[in-house]
């Protein structure tokens, strides 16, 4: 037997490599360790994890719930746990809530008797068939039917989920990527280039960057965010896509 899983970052990072074809794991994204999103149909789980099922991990997968109808949510909502971690009154709760409790067993974990070895993890995630969203005699997940799906962020976050200080992929940081692109490529920026990829100018033109040489004109400084080293994978994608998003020629004044 395991001594089990060490941190929320190992618990995530063995869900991840267990899943099974057809999802797409999104670390750190909108809010949740993990946004789970189905393939075929773009179906999504928020997935919480704890090294214990407790009380914060209950609030946290229920976050926002009951303020706003109309509010975008995921399909499902889920804590992840490990196997040895779930005592059974919170998992009633969770099951009273809506809430689905993935039981997630250690890679490292002994064999079952005669060689069996047991599922990665359980409950098996919803597929399209409504039968397979119950287990037992109660369901295993509980369909919350959002008016809208969370929106997702045009690349596969390049993090670890689960991480005690997080940095997460967002849309603004995809922006800000593709403005330090600009200015790598080009030099400088203007501020006809914060129009072009979306992002607001203030924040940056007041701190973050120097003024060039030309007005009108600003280069990196002491204080510009290094988003290459926060993201190296996710900066390498979006400067491969660069043909798709560049500025018009000439749109640098």
């Amino acid at each position: 037997m395991t001594t089990g899983f060490k941190t929320e970052a190992d618990l995530c990072s063995a869900f991840i490599a267990s899943l099974p074809k057809g999802w797409t794991a999104y670390a750190e994204t909108q809010g949740y360790d993990i946004l789970l999103v189905r393939v075929e149909d773009g179906l999504q789980i928020g997935v919480e994890a704890k090294l214990r099922l407790n009380a914060e991990v209950v609030v946290q997968a229920l976050e926002d719930w009951g303020y706003n109808a109309m509010a975008a949510a995921p399909d499902f909502r889920a804590a992840l746990v490990p196997s040895t971690r779930c005592g059974k009154g919170f998992s009633e709760i969770c099951s009273k809530l809506g809430i689905t409790v993935i039981r997630m067993r250690h890679p490292d974990d002994e064999y079952g008797l005669r060689g069996w070895r047991p599922p990665a993890f359980a409950p098996d995630l919803p597929d399209k068939r409504l039968n397979e969203y119950w287990g037992g005699r109660e369901r295993d997940w509980y369909d919350w039917c959002p008016a809208t799906r969370l929106e997702l962020p045009e690349y596969i976050p390049d993090v670890a989920a689960g991480a005690s200080a997080p940095v997460a992929l967002t849309q603004w940081k995809i922006r800000a990527i593709k403005l330090m692109i600009i200015l790598e490529r080009r030099g400088y920026v203007t501020k006809a280039d914060f129009k072009h990829v979306q992002i607001d100018h203030s924040r940056w033109t007041r701190g973050w960057l120097e003024h060039g040489a030309e007005r009108g004109q600003f280069v990196a400084g002491k204080y510009t965010p290094d988003l290459k080293a926060q993201h190296p994978v996710n900066w390498a994608q979006i400067e491969a896509d660069f043909e798709k998003w560049k500025p018009a020629e000439g749109a640098n004044a």
